[in-house]
């Protein structure tokens, strides 16, 4: 099975509003997602982003604001009416959380998406770990393993290993989608992503590092 890789921080908004239609897409072209959860403000801060906070009010207001309502309603996305309260505490865990799911052969599409519905849904800290722990219970998963092995060093060095991979291939900001090595960024693109599968864009790059 080919793949999509999908590069993101576990707190992203559009991630979060994109999610339920990368599914789709990759349920129906067959293919399979390969999650790579990064440290989002290093990967921006390499590729010459100005930092969120560092953004004008007028611009947080419409990109943050704006545009999140809009898209929401767009793909019909329920979303909370607020900036998440814990949306700037670490995301170290939640990232391990998933990685070391990866590492244990689980397929993560479902926690993946919890993790964002809890997020953006329910206002929840990604950063507790007994938040954590009724997101992974609530899909069927065992948290106390996964919980375990989140910051260990082999996991946290598999996240640093993500925001590195997202450094070289010029990923700037979440989500940023793969489709045989053709870069989409935003969720804005899955239409474009859709398509890709079957009906590559001229001048794409041949082959995907993933297969």
């Amino acid at each position: 099975m080919t793949t999509i890789e999908y590069f993101y921080s576990t707190h992203s908004a559009f991630a979060y509003i994109g999610a339920a239609r990368l599914l789709d897409i990759t349920a129906a072209a067959g293919r399979r997602i390969v999650h790579r959860p990064i440290e989002l403000a290093e990967a921006m801060a390499a590729a010459g982003v100005t930092a969120f906070g560092e953004r004008t009010p007028a611009h947080r207001s419409y990109f943050f604001g704006r545009e999140v309502a809009r898209w929401a309603e767009y793909r019909d996305v329920p979303i909370i009416s607020h900036r998440p309260t814990y949306h700037d505490n670490d995301l170290a865990l939640s990232s391990g959380l998933l990685i070391a799911a990866i590492e244990d052969g689980l397929n993560v599409d479902q926690l993946c998406y919890a993790l964002m519905c809890a997020h953006w849904r329910e206002d929840a800290d990604l950063a507790d770990a007994g938040t954590l722990a009724k997101v992974a219970q609530s899909i069927g998963f065992e948290p106390e393993p996964l919980l375990a092995k989140a910051l260990t060093p082999h996991v946290q060095e598999i996240y640093a290993a993500n925001t590195a991979e997202a450094i070289t291939r010029s990923v700037f900001g979440s989500p940023t989608y793969f489709v045989d090595g053709d870069m989409f960024y935003g969720q804005d693109h899955l239409e474009l992503v859709d398509r890709a599968p079957q009906n590559p864009f001229g001048g794409a790059p041949s082959g995907n590092s993933e297969g």
